[in-house]
C-alpha cells in the first residue's frame, strides 16, 4: 500500500491501552439481562464481571443488484458472545456472521452458491463515563410523578464507553477480495435514557483500517419498553460508508424476557437503494450465565445494626417475599428497563420520608448530650 504499518500499529496500541486505563465509573451490574439483540447498535454497557453472554439469531435476506442484474438469497446465522473481563467496566466480545448465499445472474440465468464470514471479529469495550454511577441521579423526585417519566434535556447526556478490535477476512470472502486477513476497528457507543420507557443508542465504528477500503459505520437506536417491560420494541438506522459499498439501512423489531435470564426476539429491515437493494428478517435469542459476585461492602460503609442485633421472627421469609416481588417486576433493575415508582409508590413513599422526619425530630428535641 506504500504506507508503513508502523504508525497504524502504534494507533491501536494506543486504544488498547486506553481501554485498559482504570477510570473512576462504577457500571451497573443488573439482575436482568441486557442484550444487544435484536438490533446491531452495541450498549454502552458490559454484561458485569464474570458473566458470560450469548446471543444468537437466524435470518434470511433477499438481495437484487440493479446494475449486475443478479438476485441473491442468502441463509445466515450471527453469534456474539460477550464475558465480563477482569472488572466491571470491561468486556470481551467475538461477533460472528456466516452466510450462505445462492446468486442468480438473470441475464445468463447462471446460478452460484458460496459461503462466507461476513462478519468475523474480537474486540475489548471499556466504559469510560457512566452517567448512572451516582445514586441521586437515580433517586425518583417524590413530589413528581411527571417530572420523573417526562422528558428532560439533560436526559441527552450519555454514557459512553470505548472499544477496540480486530476483524478476520476468512474463507476468502468475494465480497472483500484483497482484504488483509487482519483488520482493525475503533468504536465509541453512548447510551442516554432519554425517559423511563425510551432509550437512545448511538454507535460510530471505523473499520477494516488496514485494508484498501477502509469503512464508516454508523448506529443510532431507539428503544421502547412497554408497561409490562418484559416486551421491547425498536427502531434502528444504520449508514454505511467505503470507497467499496455504501448503503443506508433500516430495521426494527421486538423483544421479549422469558426470564432474567433469558430473551426472545425478531426484527426485520431493509435498503433505500437497488444497487443492491435488500429485504431480511431475523429471529434469535440472548441467553445469560451469571456467575457475577458482588464484592461485601468495606466495614466503613455498612450501616449500624446491618450485621448484629436480635433476629427478628420470619425475618428470611420476609426477604424471600421481597425477592420475589422484585422478579416478578420483569426488568426492573435493568438500567435501560427502569420504568420508575407509579403514583401510588411515591405517595407511600412521600408518606415514609415524612414519617422519618417527624421520628428524627421529635428525638433531637431535649436530648442533653454528655
Amino acid at each position: 500500500m506504500g504506507n508503513s504499518p508502523e504508525p497504524k500499529k502504534a494507533t491501536i496500541l494506543a486504544v488498547f491501552t486506553l481501554l485498559l486505563v482504570p477510570f473512576f465509573a462504577i457500571s451497573q451490574y443488573t439482575d436482568v439481562i441486557n442484550s444487544n439483540r435484536p438490533g446491531l447498535s452495541v450498549s454502552a454497557y458490559a454484561v458485569g464481571k464474570n458473566v458470560l453472554q450469548l446471543e444468537m439469531g437466524v435470518g434470511f435476506e433477499q438481495s437484487d443488484h440493479a446494475l449486475l442484474n443478479t438476485q441473491s438469497n442468502i441463509l445466515g446465522s450471527d453469534l456474539s458472545l460477550r464475558y465480563g473481563l477482569l472488572f466491571e467496566q470491561l468486556e470481551l466480545n467475538w461477533e460472528g456472521t456466516f452466510q450462505n448465499e445462492s446468486k442468480t445472474f438473470v441475464n445468463s440465468g447462471i446460478e452460484t452458491s458460496f459461503a462466507k464470514f461476513s462478519r468475523n471479529r474480537v474486540g475489548l469495550k471499556y466504559l469510560l463515563y457512566d452517567r448512572y454511577k451516582s445514586p441521586e441521579r437515580n433517586k425518583p423526585n417524590l413530589y413528581s410523578w411527571r417530572k420523573n417519566n417526562l422528558f428532560q434535556l439533560k436526559n441527552l447526556i450519555p454514557s459512553v464507553s470505548l472499544y477496540g478490535g480486530a476483524t478476520f477476512n476468512l474463507l476468502d470472502n468475494p465480497n472483500f477480495m484483497g482484504d488483509p486477513t487482519v483488520m482493525y476497528r475503533v468504536m465509541v457507543a453512548t447510551q442516554s435514557r432519554l425517559t423511563p420507557r425510551f432509550v437512545l443508542i448511538s454507535n460510530i465504528a471505523y473499520d477494516r483500517i488496514s485494508s484498501d477500503f477502509p469503512e464508516i459505520n454508523y448506529l443510532v437506536s431507539l428503544s421502547y419498553a412497554f408497561r409490562n417491560p418484559k416486551w421491547s420494541t425498536f427502531v434502528e438506522h444504520q449508514g454505511i460508508k467505503s470507497d467499496r459499498y455504501s448503503d443506508v439501512l433500516l430495521r426494527g423489531g421486538v423483544a421479549h424476557l422469558l426470564g432474567d435470564g433469558l430473551q426472545i426476539d425478531a426484527n426485520m429491515g431493509a435498503s433505500f437503494k437497488n444497487t443492491p437493494s435488500r429485504v431480511f428478517v431475523s429471529v434469535g435469542f440472548s441467553y445469560r450465565f451469571d456467575f457475577h459476585q458482588d464484592p461485601p461492602p468495606a466495614i466503613e460503609d455498612q450501616e449500624a445494626g446491618e450485621n448484629g442485633g436480635p433476629i427478628r421472627k420470619n425475618a428470611m421469609k420476609k426477604k424471600e417475599n421481597k425477592g420475589s416481588k422484585k422478579s416478578d417486576a420483569g426488568g426492573l433493575g435493568a438500567e435501560d428497563i427502569d420504568l420508575g415508582p407509579s403514583k401510588k409508590q411515591l405517595r407511600k413513599l412521600k408518606k415514609e420520608e415524612k414519617r422519618k422526619k417527624k421520628g428524627k425530630k421529635k428525638k433531637d428535641d431535649g436530648v442533653i448530650e454528655f
